[in-house]
């Protein structure tokens, strides 16, 4: 055993706001009562899944146990802890994308990369690309961008969505599994005392081939076997700029490409600060730190965007039209960022009721190899309250004494345990993560073909990536 399963116990009590009273068996059968209600509401009764999610999770806070005084609080604090990060994200995100819509940039894209690659391998350059663009820029915000590319390839190719879409849905969630700067691998390395720079490496290791495996071939593989899904009007109408002039593909390279950088450049002075004994009052630092925040890149990058792509081309005399590309952006998320926020609330409820504590303490008794442990805590977790930033967090803070205890584990062993857990993190996204209802309402999926495709891509590259660190964790031994 790593630890006590009280200490196991202890540990994630600290990370929940509200304790209840409930056994470890009744808390267990409410988290799969409360799941098969949410999945029947949403897939046999038809009820709107925003309205859903709020319903099951008043509901399931309220058998679980946790305090009247406490309800609301915990509903709205999980709501508003997620839109907090998701809502800048996705909005900022929605009006970049459109804007390069809508200049042409997104045809410009498309037509360069079917050129490259050629039509037939259209998915894997679209994969490539996420996969490239995904290093620094978490799913969310990324994927968002990408969108309008994806959608007018899929135009220009007359293909299902899902050919294009899923593979690069599956690199994004690759790159934000498991390699640093995403937050669950930087937590989890933090409290494992593990270097962010092997971390990093081992993730590219064991990143790239469980892509290719998990991330392309097994998306593209579902997405060919999934009814026929046309591109939705999520971000508007269709519109390629009709007859102004297209912007260069230099252009749309800077614009796609500077929160990139500015995210890259905050992370740098992060570590800089961290690693290195830079003072974190020095002035480049703080302004990369600032600028370098995912909301504050994007914000800068839409901006930029709105300047190359819309101001600049009808010379300044834009009239509203500024105004209208922000409501034609804004409008058709509105109701995504709500169904987002909403699984927020669910997962939080999920964590708050000590479902998550309950499950890591029974791992705990099992008597596990330590990277066998760490990584089923943290599939556990996930399943458990949907967000792979807490579940590699709490897994790694569960398995931290037992790590300081040991005192013989290498620092390329460390970097092994805290990919694992990020892979153990990633692995079924079902209905209480955030992501799960991003990706499945940008791309118009039903429930049902959102469990089947996204769920199983989320859950083969955990496994996946589980696998190989675990051997390269057995070599380095």
């Amino acid at each position: 055993m790593f630890a006590s399963a009280p200490a196991a116990t202890a540990a994630f009590a600290t990370a929940t706001a509200v304790e209840t009273t409930r056994s470890t068996p009744f808390l267990l059968i409410t988290a799969v009562v409360a799941i098969a209600v949410l999945l029947v509401l949403i897939i046999k009764v038809k009820l709107h899944a925003f309205y859903a999610l709020v319903i099951v999770s008043l509901l399931t806070a309220i058998v679980a146990g946790i305090p009247a005084a406490d309800l609301v609080s915990t509903l709205t604090g999980g709501f508003g802890n997620t839109l907090s990060t998701v809502a800048l994200l996705v909005g900022f995100g929605a009006v970049l994308g459109r804007i390069v819509e809508i200049s042409g940039g997104a045809r410009v894209l498309a037509d360069t990369l079917v050129a490259r690659f050629g039509e037939r391998r259209a998915p894997l350059a679209l994969s490539v690309a996420s996969l490239f663009y995904g290093f620094p820029i978490f799913l969310d915000a990324g994927f968002v961008v990408m969108l309008p590319i994806i959608y007018t390839v899929a135009r220009r190719l007359g293909g299902s969505l899902m050919l294009y879409a899923l593979p690069a849905a599956g690199a994004f969630l690759t790159m934000h599994a498991l390699v640093p700067p995403h937050p669950g691998p930087v937590a989890a390395s933090s409290l494992l005392g593990a270097d962010v720079g092997l971390v990093l490496l081992v993730g590219m290791v064991v990143a790239l081939p469980t892509w290719y495996v998990m991330g392309y071939r097994l998306a593209y593989f579902l997405a060919k076997r999934t009814d026929f899904l046309p591109v939705p009007e999520l971000l508007g109408r269709p519109n390629d700029g009709g007859d102004q002039p297209r912007p260069s593909f230099g252009v749309i390279l800077l614009v796609l490409l500077l929160p990139l950088v500015l995210i890259f450049g905050g992370t740098a002075s992060n570590t800089a600060v961290t690693n290195y004994g830079v003072d974190e009052d020095n002035a480049l630092v703080v302004v990369l730190q600032l600028i370098g925040a995912t909301p504050i890149a994007l914000l800068i990058t839409s901006l930029l965007a709105m300047l190359l792509l819309v101001v600049r081309p009808n010379r300044g005399k834009v009239g509203g039209r500024l105004e209208d590309v922000v409501d034609d952006a804004l409008a058709p998320v509105c109701s995504i960022i709500l169904i987002t926020g909403a699984g927020g609330m669910f997962g939080r409820v999920l964590t708050d009721t000590g479902i998550g504590g309950a499950l890591a303490a029974e791992l705990d008794a099992a008597g596990l190899p330590l990277i066998v442990a760490g990584f089923l805590i943290a599939v556990a977790l996930r399943i458990a309250q949907g967000s792979a930033t807490v579940a590699g967090t709490t897994a790694a803070g569960l398995l931290a004494p037992a790590v300081a205890a040991d005192g013989s584990l290498s620092a390329l062993q460390l970097a092994c345990l805290t990919v694992a857990l990020a892979a153990g993190a990633i692995t079924f996204s079902h209905v209480n993560d955030s992501g799960f209802w991003l990706v499945g309402r940008f791309l118009g999926l039903s429930t049902a073909t959102t469990l089947k495709t996204w769920s199983v891509v989320s859950t083969g590259i955990g496994f996946m990536a589980f696998g190989l660190v675990w051997i390269l964790y057995a070599i380095v031994s």
